[in-house]
């Protein structure tokens, strides 16, 4: 193997493939039931959730930032949805667009905040993340947002269908499909495009970027604009797989999300990080927490299992940071 395609986040990215494989074959001898077709889709629906939320924050990690308000900005989103079609009667694809819309507020506010007013990344978005949340909470009067019978069945249809993956033989539902497909155009975007270059060359040395010309913080809006768009499509397709919206769901998701992209290989310091990583993460936290599940392993210990390999993947970052350095 080349040793020149071993350095930087590709030696992260290659060890957290091969723990996917290991903690995969690992549970499969531990359970019969985890190889069956039920469990492997339950394991990609909950990495879809996840995933899609992952791999919007990713943005916001390369630039050396954070988002705590990740977790709740698909709730919040839902809420906006869900509020729009059933209170104020408005046709579906209208309430989704408004629903996105949130989401990319979010963002925006919580960059804006960074760029002009110069709050931490982690103030700024967990103020935001706690004012989301009360939103959900006061908009949806702290009940669930049930969809009437006709909007359930099609938007239900939309998430859970399996006819599009039926015609090359599978039955993946399309949450899934789309989750992969966010993920392809987000891959696209941050390798492909100018979008993507200076969020790199922000992250890697941001005075340096915004020197040679660059307008650092309108790109910085613009980067968590798009985090809180990725998430509000996140939000909509979970209230479509639920048939409701739940105002209370979300809280603690954002550990999760972020999890995923730094085992992955995204560099909390910054500068570093790619999607294809983020999607292996987001199997591997999936698959553990799957695992652990169906053999009875306590929550509590699920908690420990997760967060040491989190860990792990932080002092593998730092440790070739320090060699790279």
């Amino acid at each position: 193997m080349n040793v020149k395609f071993l350095k930087g986040g590709a030696l992260q990215k290659v060890f957290a493939f091969v723990g996917l494989i290991v903690i995969f074959i690992m549970f499969s001898l531990m359970s019969k039931s985890f190889l069956t077709p039920s469990n492997i889709i339950t394991i990609l629906l909950s990495s879809a959730s996840m995933g899609i939320v992952a791999v919007g924050v990713t943005f916001v990690i390369i630039t050396g930032g954070i988002d705590l308000s990740i977790g709740v900005t698909p709730t919040f989103s839902a809420v906006i949805f869900g509020t729009c079609l059933q209170v104020f009667k408005l046709p579906l694809f209208l309430s989704i667009i408004i629903g996105l819309m949130a989401g990319a507020l979010c963002g925006c506010i919580i960059g804006t905040l960074i760029s002009k007013f110069k709050l931490p990344p982690f103030i700024a978005s967990l103020g935001l993340m706690m004012v989301a949340r009360g939103l959900s909470l006061v908009i949806s009067d702290v009940k669930p947002i049930y969809f009437d019978t006709n909007t359930q069945k099609a938007f239900t249809e939309f998430a859970l269908s399996t006819k599009i993956s039926k015609v090359v033989g599978l039955e993946i539902p399309n949450f899934v499909l789309i989750f992969f497909i966010v993920a392809i155009i987000a891959s696209f975007l941050l390798n492909k495009t100018s979008f993507g270059r200076y969020t790199y060359a922000i992250g890697s040395n941001e005075e340096a970027t915004r020197l040679s010309g660059v307008n650092t913080d309108k790109w910085k809006i613009l980067i968590y604009a798009f985090c809180g768009f990725i998430c509000a499509i996140a939000g909509l397709l979970v209230a479509s797989r639920l048939t409701s919206v739940q105002p209370q769901q979300g809280a603690g998701d954002e550990l999760n999300a972020i999890a995923a992209a730094v085992i992955g290989g995204t560099s909390l310091s910054g500068g570093e990080g790619n999607i294809t990583g983020t999607v292996i993460g987001t199997l591997i936290m999936n698959v553990l927490l799957n695992g652990l599940r169906m053999n009875n392993v306590p929550q509590e210990w699920q908690f420990v299992f997760t967060g040491i390999i989190v860990l792990f993947a932080v002092l593998v970052d730092i440790a070739r940071r320090r060699k790279d350095g």
